[in-house]
């Protein structure tokens, strides 16, 4: 009988807790308590990220900010139509990678954002590509607020940004704390963060929890960590997989760095891991429905914003919507236009000059080296500090002639985006690697140029090799620039890209070259000229 009693009393005692944290009566204080009202409320997510620049459609029509208002202003009319409640939110990285975009510091970008109404963004590394002060004035810009909880500066150890937002969705309280990857010193200008601390997300998310769980019913982390799958990230810093997994009480990530389309969540220690690829080339929604303290995802999917796909019909090669088109905003259009036209007019700007031709056209790059593939070798060595780089001829589309050069000129080079990455290796591995890249044939868009080397290659076999004009180390760690699209094995190269070892930079190579020229000019074409270096028969 005692027995019994002391079950009832235990019993009893439960069931108070579990009253007293969601009783039937509405908790008004959500700063005390979960709503727990018996209601179900709808909250929908809508997130991008990696933005990089891309506020104007792409020679395809793809893409741009006027297609993603229409399209972000469709899906909270019908939310709202239903009851339910819409926040969106960025991923972080809305800088560099469109000159229309870099040459006037993302304002047009911001701009957009501001319209399209976004609520909060985290801060990627490449918002550190500019000085701080023109970051300052981007979040100063920016009527939604620029979020990182493990950024500090070194001189007084305060934040350089707000750690968390708390935003009023219908009745929910939402807390949003953004997180900034550790790669940032690593993939960012080093001027610019050098007072900087980045402190691990992990530990800073896990010091704010409780204060983010005491004020809001939802944690939301906007982060800028990248995604991996099994949270395998190589030579990254961890990312959102061990967010996910170490600190409880993150309900959803909505994602960047590491550019995933995450077509379904991946779902860790019961948080959401949400990413949207890259370039607002989709809109990622996630329907979820709340009640009394327990979120539930009902849909989520990645809408294409008016991406295409290539078909042939009737012999043509034509490329047809994958999706529904579309219609791009008016009032966009209007905010945005003149930032592209004066984009595209101070592409026509001085960036440097040459005093003669640096040969780039199809019939020389794919048959022997050149000057402007060694320019563009040094150029992308000495932005990563390798000790050698390798350009593909095929990433190589225009020559520069003699005179004057524009930012059009540099773009007609390299017009593909590519990135800029390194990989530290061996010397055995550099060995094997070269090997194989100096015996890719002429005629082909494999054909390689290179800068920091010194080899032969005959009949397939490395004969000579030498970097810094030094003699290879088989046990010597070198590191080696190469292009994104060379990494991922484009052009028959070993990829490289899941490899130990790799950086992509996310740096875009048109953009280095650029820099390099304004830094050396006037380009005196008999530097760069190869003189046999590279030997190959």
């Amino acid at each position: 009988m005692r027995v019994f009693n002391l079950f009832r009393y235990a019993w009893l005692i439960v069931c108070i807790a579990l009253l007293s944290a969601c009783s039937s009566e509405p908790v008004k204080d959500s700063s005390k308590s979960k709503l727990c009202d018996g209601k179900v409320h709808r909250l929908t997510v809508l997130h991008t990220n990696d933005n990089h620049g891309h506020f104007w459609r792409n020679h395809r029509g793809e893409g741009g900010m006027a297609a993603r208002k229409t399209l972000v202003d469709q899906i909270r009319k019908e939310v709202e139509a239903e009851g339910g409640a819409v926040i969106l939110l960025s991923g972080g990285d809305i800088n560099t990678g469109v000159p229309s975009s870099d040459l006037l510091d993302a304002l047009p970008d911001i701009k957009g954002m501001n319209l399209i109404g976004y609520d909060a963004s985290a801060v990627g590394n490449h918002e550190f590509d500019n000085p701080l002060p023109i970051l300052m004035q981007q979040a100063k810009w920016a009527e939604f607020p620029l979020l990182a909880a493990n950024i500090y500066r070194r001189d007084n150890g305060q934040r350089l940004f707000k750690p968390y937002t708390i935003l009023t969705a219908g009745d929910l309280k939402v807390a949003v704390i953004g997180l900034t990857t550790l790669d940032t010193v690593t993939t960012s200008n080093p001027d610019v963060v050098k007072d900087l601390d980045f402190r691990d997300p992990v530990t800073e998310a896990t010091a704010l929890m409780p204060e983010l769980q005491k004020q809001a019913d939802i944690v939301i982390a906007a982060t800028h960590l990248g995604w991996y799958f099994r949270g395998e990230h190589g030579v990254n810093a961890p990312g959102d997989y061990r967010l996910a997994n170490e600190v409880d009480g993150v309900d959803v990530i909505a994602g960047g760095h590491s550019q995933d389309p995450l077509f379904r969540p991946d779902i860790k220690n019961s948080t959401y891991i949400m990413q949207a690829f890259e370039w607002g080339k989709y809109v990622g929604r996630a329907d979820f429905i709340y009640r009394d303290g327990i979120l539930k995802l009902t849909e989520y999917r990645l809408v294409p914003v008016n991406l295409k796909e290539k078909v042939i019909r009737d012999g043509k090669k034509t490329y047809v919507y994958i999706d529904k088109q579309i219609p791009e905003d008016p009032e966009m259009l209007d905010l945005l236009m003149p930032y592209q036209q004066k984009g595209e007019e101070r592409l026509s700007v001085k960036v440097g000059s040459t005093n003669a031709r640096l040969p780039g056209d199809r019939a020389e790059v794919r048959f022997h080296e050149t000057a402007l593939g060694r320019l563009i070798a040094m150029a992308q060595m000495e932005r990563t500090g390798a000790d050698l780089a390798v350009i593909n001829s095929g990433g190589i589309r225009a020559s520069i002639p003699e005179g004057d050069i524009t930012y059009r000129d540099v773009l007609k080079v390299q017009p593909f985006s590519n990135q800029v990455s390194y990989y530290e290796l061996s010397g055995k591995d550099l060995k094997n690697y070269l090997q194989v890249i100096g015996s890719m044939p002429p005629d082909s868009g494999a054909f390689a140029h290179f800068a920091g080397v010194t080899m032969t290659v005959e009949d397939g076999m490395l004969k000579k090799l030498l970097v810094g004009g030094k003699k290879v180390d088989d046990n010597k760690t070198y590191r080696m620039a190469v292009n994104s699209f060379s990494a991922s094995g484009g052009d028959g190269y070993p990829k490289i890209e899941d490899k130990p070892g790799f950086i992509n930079t996310g740096y875009i190579d048109a953009e280095v070259l650029k820099e390099y020229i304004q830094k050396n000019s006037p380009i005196d074409v008999k530097k760069y000229a190869p003189k046999g270096e590279v030997k190959r028969y």
